[in-house]
């Protein structure tokens, strides 16, 4: 495997890691929204909300990372604010907070009509 290769399986590797665990975290925050009382349709549109909001967060931020990262980079370096802020650390949290928001959204999506059934 080429070097390019290498590093987008990487990145890949990485960011379907927490896509999996948002997948876990949204199943079981819509199971227990109707287990608490809500219905299944009121408890999906909630619960996908709230992965939709990590989701647009994580995109939001990567982006701001990468337009104003290495201003910021540079800021911090003339203001010798001993800060270990970088962009790359800053897109790889972002990155984290986006995966597991789009993993959260798609486990409400394969959770619910197993819950319609079910109800």
């Amino acid at each position: 495997m080429d070097s390019l290769g290498a590093v987008l399986f990487s990145r890949a590797r990485f960011a379907a890691r927490f896509g999996l665990l948002g997948f876990a975290l949204g199943t079981v925050a819509l199971f227990v929204a109707v287990l608490l009382g809500d219905s299944v349709r009121f408890a999906s549109a909630n619960v996908f909300a709230l992965g939709a909001l990590g989701f647009a967060i994580g995109l939001l931020g990567w982006s701001g990372s990468v337009f104003a990262g290495e201003a910021i980079e540079n800021m911090n370096e003339q203001l010798d604010s001993n800060s270990n802020w970088t962009e790359e650390d800053s897109r790889r949290a972002m990155t984290v907070i986006g995966s597991v928001g789009a993993g959260w959204m798609v486990g409400v999506s394969a959770m619910t009509p197993v819950l319609h059934a079910a109800y």
